[in-house]
């Protein structure tokens, strides 16, 4: 159960107690019956240029939004947020992107929207500190909810390797 270290010894064991009893897919199934209908780098820049404007709207501009084969969730990566630096003549010109990892394109919005946060959230706050994570329930209020219950898919994913949607 790697996904869901730190949490408390119960939650643990609930967790253990359905995924030892093939009952963990269809939790998740029951609490999320769609997966969303974001599967293009375009949409998904759509998608997280309404949530920055939304939430976010002073915040530095986002370059390129994409989904990245090369993000594996074994890395801990769901996502990625990068800024790069560069001399054009005599200014210095900053570039934000944010990568989603591929395993995400068919997963439901509520995962999506999750992850998402949570890199918006670092283009204001770089470390996931207490504003980071006010930050987050600020535009997702039930954020912790759905970490955990993207955790709870990763563990299912891990366990049986059948994705639950699409």
């Amino acid at each position: 159960m790697k996904y869901l270290g730190g949490y408390p010894e119960e939650t643990i064991r609930q967790a253990r107690q359905l995924a030892d009893s093939n009952k963990l897919g269809v939790v998740l199934l029951k609490r999320y019956a769609v997966a969303h209908e974001v599967r293009t780098d375009k949409a998904l820049y759509q998608y997280v240029s309404q949530m920055k404007k939304e939430f976010l709207g002073n915040a530095e501009p986002v370059s390129k939004v994409a989904f990245d084969n090369k993000l594996h969730v074994i890395m801990h990566a769901l996502g990625l947020h990068t800024s790069i630096s560069r001399v054009q003549g005599q200014k210095l010109k900053s570039k934000r992107e944010i990568r989603v990892a591929s395993l995400f394109k068919n997963v439901p919005i509520e995962f999506l929207k999750m992850i998402v946060v949570h890199e918006l959230a670092h283009l204001k706050e770089k470390e996931h500190g207490r504003a980071f994570y006010k930050l987050c329930l600020y535009m997702e209020p039930d954020y912790h909810q759905f970490e955990f219950d993207l955790r709870l898919y990763l563990t299912h994913m891990e366990m049986n390797g059948e994705p639950l949607w699409g």
